[in-house]
């Protein structure tokens, strides 16, 4: 029997570096177990890779629209292979700081490598060991979800996962799949001269979205020469001449897409297998693991969260529910995992959403909500900068912030202070009660609070003084 711990955690991942971090403040003896690379799918394969790449597409998009703010327009001669080493750069330069293990064996936190399996309720092995321990917190992340389509397997893919390993990517391809993940990367790639082309199953893409916002994107996009495809039902995949060929249907008429890679991003699968879960009853659903909103599995010593739970797949949820967890496990009164979850996609101009959308609202709330919307056509700062595409749009139920959509530069950054604001169940007039900084793309988020201040003014005029 090996060292005794106060809690093991499986994964080295967002949520697992985090909740190990922050258990080693509480004076536990923590070990974490990793079967692969420290830092998971945001620094490999999600956010940190795609956010390099989408950088090095924002500096060929301003020099090809460089005629729009007074000097030459050129064309950028984009080395691929430089892009892809780029990221790889800065993926390592986090893996070798922020990620490493060793800054985690400094904190005390046990790292151990292997595949871990749960034996019972306080024992975990990893390989030939079993570690014995009061609580487990399983952050085994998610993996890319694959279609059943016929040839796919046959004519292969890549996935997040392999494509930032490339040393030099196709000049096409063709993505399948319309979620935030594809469509970052289709941006991206059109931006730095890859033709590609985005497969959408539904009606429009990003569907969690709200709906207005999402048109103004598509237009933005396709104004710049992305190619998005809505309807498509795709039937098979070949391999034709040289190139990856996919059939598909429209609308009811025979279509096919080709190009030198297929690109898959439909979802995620949460990575249950092989973790022991069903000897001891642990029951597996939908979307993964699941827990109570205090994060505890059926075994009351086993809590899971992030990616293998499938609440939210977002780094910062997972970071956020690895804390609460292990604040319920070890301190007084019970925990909660659960919380309003603000996100953002990361296309250019990016589009951020906390709370309810306003089909959402109207569920929920019926007609009494009210809807306001602020274009950025009226924004100081868009207008200097040319970023006019875009808005803010809140919904209210009985004067309570209950959602907001932004579609703007940088409106992940503006989207906490109506996190917060939801959060504190605040009404939007509230909002006014703060200076906003002039000239700022935020500025929108004050005027509308100021629509809502003088609304509430107008109805509350009969109060002002007479003159005398």
């Amino acid at each position: 029997m090996g060292r005794r711990y106060d809690l093991v955690i499986v994964g080295m991942g967002s949520a697992g570096m985090v909740a190990a971090e922050f258990a080693s403040k509480l004076d536990l003896r923590v070990a974490i177990v990793e079967r692969a690379r420290p830092g998971g799918d945001c620094l490999w394969t999600g956010c940190v890779p795609s956010k390099a790449l989408i950088a090095s597409a924002r500096v060929a998009h301003h020099m090809r629209t460089a005629g729009e703010f007074g000097m030459r327009s050129v064309e950028p001669d984009v080395d691929r292979p430089a892009v892809w080493s780029r990221i790889r750069a800065v993926q390592q330069q986090i893996a070798d700081t922020d990620d490493d293990p060793a800054r985690f064996t400094t904190m005390g936190v046990d790292v151990v490598r292997g595949d871990a399996r749960l034996v019972d309720a306080n024992h975990v092995a990893i390989d030939d060991q079993i570690l014995e321990t009061r609580f487990v917190l399983l952050c085994a992340g998610s993996r890319p979800a694959v279609p059943p389509i016929p040839g796919l397997s046959d004519v292969g893919f890549l996935t997040s996962e392999n494509v930032f390993e490339l040393d030099d990517p196709p000049a096409s391809f063709v993505n399948i799949g319309g979620g935030p993940i594809a469509v970052e990367m289709v941006q991206a790639f059109t931006r730095l001269g890859i033709s590609t082309t985005l497969l959408q199953r539904g009606p429009r893409v990003l569907p969690r979205d709200d709906a207005t916002l999402v048109e103004l994107l598509v237009e933005s996009l396709r104004a710049e020469g992305v190619d998005i495809e809505l309807d498509v039902e795709t039937e098979r995949v070949a391999f034709e001449n040289g190139k990856k060929v996919v059939y598909a249907t429209q609308a009811g008429a025979a279509k096919r897409w080709e190009a030198d890679e297929l690109l898959v991003a439909v979802g995620r699968v949460p990575n249950v297998e092989g973790l022991g879960l069903d000897e001891l009853g642990i029951a597996v659903g939908e979307h993964g693991i699941e827990v109570d909103d205090r994060g505890r599995t059926g075994v009351r010593t086993v809590y899971a969260c992030g990616d293998v739970v499938g609440r939210n797949l977002f780094t910062h949820s997972a970071a956020y529910e690895g804390v609460r967890a292990v604040r319920d496990m070890f301190f007084p009164g019970k925990g909660r995992v659960t919380a309003m979850v603000p996100w953002c996609t990361f296309t250019d101009p990016e589009l951020a959403h906390a709370g309810l959308t306003e089909a959402e609202a109207r569920e929920r709330h019926r007609d009494d909500i009210e809807v306001w919307h602020q274009d950025l056509i009226h924004n100081d700062r868009a207008r200097t900068d040319g970023t006019t595409t875009g808005g803010v749009i809140v919904i209210t139920h009985r004067k309570r912030i209950v959602g907001a959509h932004i579609l703007a530069p940088a409106a992940g950054e503006m989207i906490h202070e109506f996190a917060l604001a939801i959060a504190q169940g605040h009404k939007l007039d509230a909002l006014a009660r703060f200076m906003h900084v002039y000239p700022t793309v935020a500025t929108a988020v004050g005027q509308l609070a100021g629509d809502a201040a003088f609304e509430k003014a107008r109805k509350l005029r009969w109060l002002v003084r007479a003159r005398r």
